[in-house]
């Protein structure tokens, strides 16, 4: 009977043990992106502690949410915009209180007004029956490096979208959430108004469209972009990444599109553009014309990873822009 007993209570706990270790597996499987409510298909990835990368608004949006509310990095296209907030709201009913523009384009700034004006919620001041200030019309403050406001101005943007708060130099420096946030900026590169967010106590740097990992290098020239311009970002962007080891794990990035990244990504990134802008820069040394460098394929071995024949941002537009921003005097040598 002692024995009978005994065998028993070992089935039970086996049965406990292992329907505690299905659970848990469960639970692991379960997709660490999240559905905005399950309505559209917004998807919402836990990077890492406070910080968020929202995908499906038109670009990567980065939420760093805590107690002093919620910072934005990039605010989508806008045609998002209330998924995004309703993202947001599965997070925390903290007020939005800033949204960094890492850039001027629209599929990373459309979003600005509508986000902006979910805005941020602080009680009114008073002093004795008198209201020092109401805040009930404030909205969201807007970040950005000064020259994205001038070509935002420039192109007419309304006003509500337009990042008021800008400043000049390298960097600006936040406290927000008990973490430093830098925003760095990076001349001549996708755009003249490029900025890299960095959080510097979660170790995560949101690149903007510095660092994609869905197409070829995106040089928009009108907006003062250059290829030297861009490899210099790249290089700086790796210069404060730290990895765990062999470039693997340690600092994460989030891209301005595609997925969750670290340093190894980023590496090849930066020797893929190093390597065809010197193909490019050998063939202009030696007076080929744009045609001529096309029809050389200087990104053969890299178009099944980045190329595109038909898309917004194509092969040959990319070989066109470093073509025309390569250093002339650099290569006359």
């Amino acid at each position: 009977m002692r024995a009978t007993i005994v065998t028993r209570l070992t089935r039970l706990a086996a049965a406990v043990a292992a329907a505690v270790f299905l659970c848990a597996m469960v639970g692991l499987a379960q997709p660490a992106v999240q559905q905005n409510n399950g309505r559209s298909g917004l998807q919402v990835l836990p990077v890492r502690g406070n910080i968020y990368m929202v995908v499906g608004a038109g670009s990567n949006i980065v939420l760093q949410v805590g107690p002093d509310g919620v910072l934005i990095v990039d605010s989508g296209s806008g045609e998002r915009s209330d998924d995004v907030i309703a993202a947001v709201r599965t997070l925390t009913d903290r007020p939005i209180r800033w949204i960094v523009d890492t850039h001027l384009h629209p599929d990373h700034t459309g979003g600005n007004s509508t986000i902006a004006k979910a805005g941020r919620s602080v009680p009114q001041l008073t002093i004795g029956a008198g209201k020092l200030f109401s805040d009930g019309d404030q909205t969201a403050t807007i970040v950005a490096h000064e020259n994205v406001l001038k070509r935002m101005s420039a192109a007419q943007e309304t006003n509500d979208n337009l990042p008021l708060t800008t400043f000049f130099g390298k960097e600006k420096e936040l406290f927000f959430n008990g973490e430093p946030v830098q925003i760095i900026h990076q001349p001549a590169a996708h755009t003249d108004g490029d900025v890299f967010v960095f959080f510097r106590r979660t170790d995560v740097v949101a690149s903007g469209d510095i660092f994609v990992t869905t197409t070829y290098p995106v040089i928009d020239e009108s907006t003062g972009g250059t290829i030297t311009g861009f490899i210099d970002a790249v290089n700086d962007l790796i210069h404060i990444m730290i990895p765990e080891q062999k470039q693997e794990g340690g600092t994460y990035v989030i891209p301005g599109h595609g997925r969750l990244s670290d340093e190894a990504d980023v590496v090849e990134f930066q020797e893929m553009v190093t390597i065809v802008r010197d193909r490019i820069q050998v063939m202009v040394r030696q007076g080929m014309t744009l045609e001529q460098v096309k029809a050389a394929k200087p990104t053969l071995d890299y178009d099944a990873r980045y190329g595109a024949r038909s898309a917004a941002w194509t092969t040959d537009r990319f070989v066109e822009a470093v073509y025309r921003t390569v250093p002339r005097a650099a290569v006359q040598k």
